[in-house]
């Protein structure tokens, strides 16, 4: 599972790098006057925040696949209920 995780990981990786890319250049069009602090914080900022998404939805979906989910969701037992004399 670990060696999965890691292989999904580094398509989320580079994922990000693009989007990063991407909105820097849209940021960087909208206006002439920008500065590049700007541009590194929109790109690091976005970059960080859909690689953690990714990267938690990647977990989420590696733990159901492993079962590990079902041992934490097992049934509850029903209330016992004693009559008072």
């Amino acid at each position: 599972m670990k060696r999965r995780f890691w292989r999904v990981f580094r398509l989320m990786v580079v994922l990000s790098i693009v989007v990063a890319a991407i909105a820097a250049i849209l940021v960087s069009r909208g206006d002439p006057t920008i500065h590049i602090h700007m541009l590194i914080a929109t790109g690091l900022g976005i970059g960080a925040t859909v690689l953690l998404g990714t990267s938690l939805m990647t977990l989420l979906f590696l733990s159901a696949d492993s079962g590990h989910d079902d041992a934490a969701a097992a049934p509850l037992q029903p209330p016992v209920h004693e009559e008072k004399e």
